[in-house]
């Protein structure tokens, strides 16, 4: 099949799950399954940012193993920076370049060339993007383009789910406070059982003596 074709099919797939799911953590592993899936590549991985400790914190990630996501720590501030700044970055050999914080365990790992793409919503970046190949490669600029749709569409599911939840959460809190309201007005009276609000006419009246 041809790979536009592909491309295209798998946009229309995620930008579907988008709007069925509530999910944040279901529609970033289907971006980069689709991805390592479309693109034919060894791995996919998408990385949150914390700003507490300045550190990428895996989100999802397909064709990783569990002993290259637990290498260490990931900062991006040290981690191929210019993500950060400048938008994509290719990278065409990890074991000869600066920007790459472990190419050590990256070699171990089988990776060759990474692309990394920032995920930027409301000109904030929260987070990147990456594909891994295990031969050296030259991302083309379709490629480049196509993962940074992807990202930008992560970063949109990413947003909605927090708009929702925080909705929810509104709702949930409102709620409860007119159930709590419920209960004082319909409050009853040990002796009578009946609403305090018809304890006035409920009580006999005391004789005057």
């Amino acid at each position: 099949m041809n790979k536009k074709i592909i491309n295209y099919e798998t946009l229309i797939k995620i930008t579907k799950a988008i709007s069925h799911s509530r999910d944040p953590e279901e529609v970033m592993l289907m971006t980069v399954e689709n991805i390592k899936n479309a693109l034919d590549v060894k791995a996919c991985a998408l990385f949150l940012i914390n700003r507490k400790t300045n550190e990428l914190e895996v989100a999802a990630s397909h064709g990783l193993s569990d002993r290259y996501l637990n290498k260490g720590p990931l900062s991006f501030l040290r981690s191929i920076t210019q993500t950060i700044k400048d938008g994509p970055i290719a990278i065409y050999d990890v074991t000869d370049d600066p920007r790459i914080q472990y190419p050590d365990e990256a070699k171990k790992e089988g990776i060759a060339s990474i692309l990394s793409v920032p995920i930027v919503i409301h000109d904030k970046h929260i987070g990147i993007l990456r594909v891994y190949t295990s031969e050296p490669w030259e991302f083309t600029m379709e490629d480049v383009i196509f993962v940074q749709a992807l990202a930008q569409l992560a970063g949109i599911a990413i947003e909605m789910t927090k708009l929702y939840q925080g909705q929810k959460e509104a709702i949930d809190i409102l709620k409860l406070m007119r159930d709590r309201k419920q209960v004082r007005t319909t409050r009853r009276t040990p002796y009578e059982s009946v609403p305090i609000s018809f304890t006035s006419v409920a009580r006999p009246k005391r004789a005057v003596s």
